[in-house]
């Protein structure tokens, strides 16, 4: 019988990890099984399309070292397979002394992560790049730039496909059996045997490590929705390419941000607000199960009693069109509610812990022949082909 490996999750993690492992294993069967109708229907075909280059890390962590690694990566596969990108930098912009402080933080992180050609930019040189920016300091951070997440997945699928590997969609796993130097997954009506299966379910990956390990979860994944809003084309000519704030270190998230898309749109978001269902993209979608296992998790309680202003500050922007302005504006004062139209949105499976604390950096347990990526949260997308080298490296043989 053929020997086979599998790949549990179509989204950019799980399709990269598939795609390495057959430049690894050649002579092995490598299947990808997607619960969903379509690859990548979730956090990698919903996120704004950036390619990071390791600003924000710890340095040292893994983070760190997989987002150097994983743009240069991510930025040759496209180049090899004409996919759509561009390497057009990025602005920080600190809007007073305090947030300026951060931003001299970051530019030493960003140095000690191995970044190339960071740049204060003087009055004149951010007025030539990003003329409507509003800036106490700003930071270039030349190396950073935009791509097409959904076709590098399409691209994936098909050398995945191209290699006699197969990506099975509709297929939900719901069992998993450890045998004799093999492990066993099956949907309920068919049975696959493998040497290993590699767990890359995003938004359900703490659930799917419980009940494929009968292990108890080390962390809990609590989704957090960001809304967009669009520019229209009027409005276009206001942003040239990112512009993000300086993320304040006493809040979790990077903060209302403008991207210029691969496809010419402007985007500005998200904010971050707690989702009533993981999978819900709109406000009114709501699980009872998925509610219950957020506010019932004493972590969920401790990180809403220490960010309680932060987290009612979001909320409020979701529902209060004038307070997500307000946020745009510190950026580019010149935006008006008449320059917006609603945009997408997508969900953040941001994984915690017991106490409360946002787990940042990447997570990935091993056990038995059940590898599980527990956490992958940005920039997973632009790192995705050099986590699934890691993941290789270290736990599969």
């Amino acid at each position: 019988m053929e020997s086979a490996l599998g790949v549990i999750g179509g989204g950019i993690v799980g399709l990269a990890v598939a795609y390495k492992l057959q430049l690894r294993y050649p002579d092995k069967k490598i299947i990808v099984f997607e619960k969903d109708a379509e690859i990548g229907m979730h956090q990698s075909g919903r996120n704004s399309g950036v390619l990071h280059c390791g600003l924000y890390y710890e340095p040292g962590s893994l983070k760190a070292k997989l987002a150097v690694s994983g743009i240069r990566q991510m930025t040759a596969f496209c180049r090899e397979h004409e996919i759509q990108h561009e390497i057009c930098g990025k602005v920080v912009v600190a809007s007073d002394e305090r947030e300026a402080g951060f931003l001299k933080n970051l530019h030493a992180r960003g140095t000690a992560n191995g970044l190339q050609g960071l740049e204060f930019l003087t009055g004149a040189a951010l007025a030539q790049r990003e003329p409507y920016v509003s800036a106490k300091e700003a930071l270039l951070v030349p190396e950073e730039g935009i791509v097409d997440y959904k076709a590098v997945m399409q691209k994936l699928k098909e050398l995945i496909l191209a290699r006699n590997g197969a990506v099975l969609m509709g297929t939900r796993i719901n069992k998993v059996v450890e045998g004799n130097n093999e492990v066993i997954v099956s949907d309920g009506t068919k049975e696959w045997k493998l040497d290993a299966v590699v767990s890359c379910a995003g938004l359900h990956s703490d659930r799917i490590y419980r009940q494929f390990t009968r292990q108890r979860r080390p962390l809990r994944i609590v989704p957090f929705r960001g809304e967009y809003m669009m520019l229209k084309p009027e409005a276009k000519h206001l942003v040239n390419h990112l512009v993000y704030p300086v993320p304040d270190p006493e809040y979790p998230f990077l903060g209302v941000h403008f991207t210029r898309m691969i496809s010419g749109a402007r985007e500005v978001g998200p904010n971050a607000v707690f989702a009533l269902k993981r999978e819900g993209y709109v406000n009114t979608q709501f699980s009872l199960k998925d509610t219950v296992d957020a506010v019932t998790y004493k972590g969920f309680m401790a990180f809403l009693a220490k960010n309680f202003s932060f987290s009612m500050g979001e909320f409020y922007s979701s529902i209060n069109a004038k307070a997500f302005l307000k946020k745009a504006q510190k950026l580019i004062p010149d935006i008006k509610m008449e320059h917006f139209v609603k945009g997408t949105a997508g969900v953040r499976a941001q994984a915690m812990d017991a106490r409360g604390k946002l787990i940042m950096d990447f997570n990935v347990i091993r056990q038995g022949r059940q590898v599980h990526v527990l956490n992958a949260p940005s920039p997973g997308a632009t790192a995705s082909l050099a986590i699934a080298d890691y993941i290789i490296s270290e736990y599969i043989n």
